[in-house]
C-alpha cells in the first residue's frame, strides 16, 4: 500500500471543534468485517455488541498541560513552547517544540508567567523545529512540576482552530486517565462516560489497562509514498502482567478482545509473543501498523474518524480492510459524521 491510497477530500465543516454534549452520545458507525455491513448508532449502543467475559483494552495515559507561552529575553517576542518529553528530571531538561522556531537560538532565555517565575534556557537545537530546554527553577522537583501544570495549557490539536476553554481540561482526557505522560489524548477513549463503563462492568465486560504515552509522532505527516520507509517516533509503553492475564484468558475462551483506539492497538501489538499471546513489557515502541498486517491480539476495535494520509487511518485500514474502510469513510462524509479528536466513533467487529 502506498501513501496515495489514503488520500480523500474531507470537508472542513466535518472537523469537530467541540466535543459532543455528553461523552457517550456521539455517533457510532458499526462496521462488520465478515458481513461487510455498515450501521449507524449512538456511542452508548456499543454495549449491545459485548457480552460477559469480553475484554476492552484501554490506554490509561493522562494528558499533561504541555503547551506553554513565554517571552524571549530582550525582544519580548511571544514564543509557544510545546513540551514533548522530560529528558532528565534532576537537571530539568526537556525536549520541546518552539514556534516560531526561527527566532530561537542556543543560549536564548525564555520567561514564563506574569511574574517571570519560570525561566528556561535553550541548550540544544536538536531538529529543525525541536529544541532542548533547561528550566531554571529554585524550588523542589514537585514545585517545579506544579509550576509547569499551573502555567501550561491543555494541548488540544492545532487543527481545532479556537481558543482553549476550561471545559477542554476535562474533555480532552479520558475518564480513566491515570498515568501522566501524554501530549495528546487517546481519542477513542473520550467517548466513554462513567455511566457507560459501569453498565459494561455490570454486563460482565472486563477491562485491561495498558499505557502508551502518546507523543506528537503519532500525528507527524507521512512524507514518503512507500509506507515501509516511514519512521514513527518512539513512545513509552507499559503493559502489566495483570493486563496480559485478562487478555490471554479471554483469548483462550475465544471472547471478543476490543482495542479502544489505535494507541492501545500499538501497545498490545508491540509485545505479542510468537504464540499470539500478550507479554508484559515496559519500554519504548516505534511500531507502525499499516496494511497488510496480521493482528495477534485484538479481534475488534473502537476508533475515531481520522485525517487523510494519517498513520491512524493506516492502522485502522490494516484492521478493517482498505476497501471496506474507504466505503465507510465515503458514507461518513455523506452522513456528516464529525472527524478527528472531538469527532464521532467507529466500532469495527
Amino acid at each position: 500500500m502506498k501513501l496515495s491510497h489514503f488520500g480523500f477530500t474531507l470537508p472542513e465543516e466535518l472537523l469537530a471543534e467541540f466535543p459532543a454534549e455528553n461523552r457517550d452520545e456521539s455517533r457510532l458507525m458499526v462496521i462488520n468485517r465478515k458481513e461487510k455491513t455498515i450501521e449507524h448508532k449512538m456511542f452508548k449502543d456499543v454495549i449491545d455488541y459485548f457480552d460477559e467475559g469480553d475484554v476492552m483494552v484501554l490506554n490509561n495515559t493522562k494528558v499533561f498541560p504541555a503547551r506553554l507561552f513565554g517571552n524571549k529575553e530582550k525582544t519580548g517576542a511571544r514564543i509557544e513552547v510545546f513540551l514533548l518529553r522530560e529528558l532528565n528530571a534532576e537537571q530539568r531538561l526537556w525536549d520541546v517544540l518552539v514556534d516560531p522556531a526561527r527566532k530561537i537560538r542556543i543560549g536564548n532565555k525564555l520567561y514564563f508567567g506574569d511574574d517571570d517565575s519560570l525561566v528556561a534556557e535553550v541548550i540544544d537545537n536538536t531538529t529543525s523545529r525541536g529544541r532542548t530546554l533547561r528550566f531554571l527553577y529554585d524550588g523542589s522537583y514537585e514545585e517545579f512540576r506544579s509550576k509547569l501544570t499551573e502555567l501550561g495549557e491543555t494541548p488540544i490539536p492545532k487543527f481545532i482552530n479556537r481558543e482553549v476553554t476550561p471545559e477542554d481540561a476535562d474533555r480532552y482526557q479520558t475518564i480513566y486517565a491515570k498515568h501522566e505522560g501524554a501530549v495528546a489524548a487517546p481519542t477513542a477513549g473520550l467517548h466513554f462516560s462513567k455511566h457507560l463503563l459501569k453498565r459494561l462492568e455490570i454486563k460482565g465486560v472486563d477491562f485491561a489497562e495498558v499505557t502508551l504515552h502518546v507523543g506528537l509522532g503519532t500525528f507527524n505527516p507521512v512524507e514518503v509514498e512507500d509506507l515501509s520507509k516511514h519512521k514513527m517516533d518512539s513512545e513509552e509503553i507499559i503493559v502489566s502482567q495483570e493486563a496480559c492475564d485478562i487478555v490471554n484468558n479471554a483469548k483462550v475462551n475465544k471472547k471478543r478482545i476490543c482495542s479502544v483506539g489505535t494507541t492501545s492497538m500499538r501497545a498490545i501489538e508491540s509485545t505479542v509473543s510468537s504464540q499470539q499471546t500478550l507479554n508484559p513489557y515496559s519500554g519504548w515502541t516505534n511500531k507502525f501498523i499499516y496494511p497488510p498486517y496480521e493482528f495477534g491480539i485484538a479481534n475488534c476495535m473502537i476508533t475515531n474518524f481520522h485525517l487523510p494520509k494519517s498513520t491512524l487511518l493506516m492502522t485502522t485500514a490494516a484492521f478493517c480492510g482498505h476497501d471496506l474502510l474507504k466505503e465507510a469513510y465515503k458514507q461518513a462524509i455523506e452522513e456528516k459524521y464529525k472527524f478527528y479528536t472531538y469527532g464521532d466513533a467507529m466500532l469495527i467487529i
